[in-house]
């Protein structure tokens, strides 16, 4: 008996130093389009990235909810839309979004689960109450592989509890700096303020891919060259962090999510409901996985992440979809004690989304062919609500607010590329649009997306397409009533 005690305390010891199964990093950068050489780039260097995608698998249909850094960011940790969770916006400073107290999130729910929760980098959502991670990693700015070291200490400690850590970078976020040595004072992307260990690559303009969205002018390129050193700075950061999973032993015991909160710091892009706002990486290890190296074309949206992890942890309802009727009650009481304006709103175990868990090993499954999106704020000056409905051919945007002019994020508005066209006149050509058609849009606006992928011809008013958009139009309609979206008021009165 004395004896296999000591075994039994060996064991635990054993557990204790090689870590638990079934632990979770998710990595989130910070405005990064699809611009990877897994994603066609030859361009840019993203080794570490493309070395994830060959060891698991690559989404190539996935999309945001809202290109908005705040909301995005509560809609990836609740599963939910941000008009439901109550983040319409930027939660910093005087723009002060927050989500509904009551609503649950993925760390929470993680920790009623038993695992244990850490987060390094940018947050950028409110409550802490509703956000809470049992710890808070020392790390922010540009200095990406700082910040990486920093997470050893957690990734690597003995503790029988699964981890969750959230890793969320600020590049390639454009920047304060300006160069104004180059011709066309391109922003810096936050290349002037991180350190020289941090720096990896300088791109030449001439060699940069512009993305039919965005004007192929000598400012473009001179900004997307400067973006391309921030995603470099940042895809070197993410090898330094699994280098430290391998090294700690629990690689093999954890799911890797590398995604974007949105598409790329441009007009055309953030801010919009347009493929370069909507349109982002996502690429997944799951450690269980038989199969590798897959490219899966399932239409993924970011209601889709939190149901994921939760269905990965064991703690997702195979039956109903749902979080487990045990960690929901828990939640629940816990949201009976505070002070809620509205429990029927966010309410624990609400999710919008679904797990794609079971597809990662297919490269096209059934019935994943459309996503929803909703954008109502970014800045707090910026009211201008959208709702969309994407389908694999077609895609429809309502512009609630269509009769005010498309508002500018203050650090879009200032970039280069977007000026230098501003400047020449409304009839200067921006991408596939004008810069006056940019700024001001009809109410419905129809897409052939096969056909004309970088949205140039609006087929709402064409007679021909009038089933198409009638019937996309009730699917919008059924999409806001199923989601709780307040703004379905706006079908009846405008």
């Amino acid at each position: 008996m004395r004896n296999l005690f000591f075994f039994f305390l060996a064991l635990l010891a054993t557990n204790a130093a090689t870590g638990a199964e079934r632990n979770i990093l998710l990595i989130i950068a910070d405005d990064h389009g699809c611009d990877a050489g897994c994603y066609g780039n030859s361009v840019v260097n993203t080794p570490s990235i493309d070395a994830l995608a060959l060891d698991g698998t690559l989404f190539t249909h996935s999309f945001c909810t809202t290109a908005s850094c705040s909301a995005s960011r509560s809609v990836i940790l609740t599963g939910m839309h941000n008009h439901a969770n109550g983040q319409y916006g930027h939660a910093h400073d005087y723009h002060k979004f927050s989500t509904w107290v009551n609503a649950a999130s993925l760390p929470v729910y993680l920790k009623y689960a038993g695992y244990r929760t850490a987060r390094c980098g940018k947050f950028h959502v409110d409550p802490e109450s509703v956000y809470g991670f049992e710890k808070i990693i020392p790390g922010g700015g540009r200095n990406d592989e700082e910040m990486a070291d920093n997470c050893a200490g957690f990734i690597s400690q003995p503790d029988e509890r699964p981890f969750f850590l959230y890793f969320c970078f600020s590049d390639p976020h454009r920047g304060g700096g300006v160069d104004h040595s180059k011709p066309h004072s391109p922003n810096q992307f936050g290349n002037e303020t991180a350190s020289v260990a941090d720096v990896r690559n300088e791109y030449s303009p001439e060699k940069i891919v512009v993305p039919g969205f965005l004007p192929d002018t000598p400012a473009c390129r001179e900004e997307l060259a400067e973006y391309y050193q921030a995603v470099t700075r940042f895809d070197a950061a993410i090898g330094r962090l699994l280098q430290h999973l391998k090294d700690a032993g629990v690689y093999d015991r954890t799911l890797v999510i590398y995604m974007s909160d949105h598409g790329i710091a441009m007009p055309g892009a953030k801010t919009t409901l347009y493929e370069g706002g909507m349109h982002s990486p996502l690429v997944v290890r799951n450690p269980y996985a038989k199969t590798r190296g897959i490219e899966n074309n399932a239409m993924i949206s970011w209601v889709d992440i939190t149901p994921t992890m939760l269905d990965f942890a064991g703690i997702l309802d195979a039956n109903t979809t749902k979080v487990e009727q045990g960690v929901v009650a828990k939640l629940e009481q816990k949201a009976q004690q505070s002070d809620g304006l509205k429990k029927d709103y966010a309410s624990p175990g609400t999710l919008h989304g679904r797990s794609f868990l079971s597809i990662l090993e297919k490269t096209d499954p059934a019935g994943w062919d459309e996503v929803f999106a909703s954008h109502t704020f970014h800045e707090i000056q910026m009211y201008y609500p959208m709702r969309a409905v994407r389908e694999r051919k077609y895609k429809l945007i309502w512009n609630i607010a269509c009769g005010l002019p498309f508002p500018f994020a203050s650090d879009l508005w200032a970039a280069s590329t977007w000026q230098e066209q501003f400047k020449q006149g409304p009839e200067a050509p921006y991408g596939p649009w004008t810069v006056d058609s940019y700024i001001h849009r009809p109410a419905f606006e129809l897409f052939d997306i096969q056909a004309d992928p970088h949205e140039s011809k609006n087929l709402a008013d064409d007679h021909r397409y009038a089933d198409t958009l009638e019937r996309m139009k009730v699917k919008l309609k059924e999409y806001q009533r199923r989601t709780n979206d307040p703004w379905i008021l706006k079908w009846q009165y405008e």
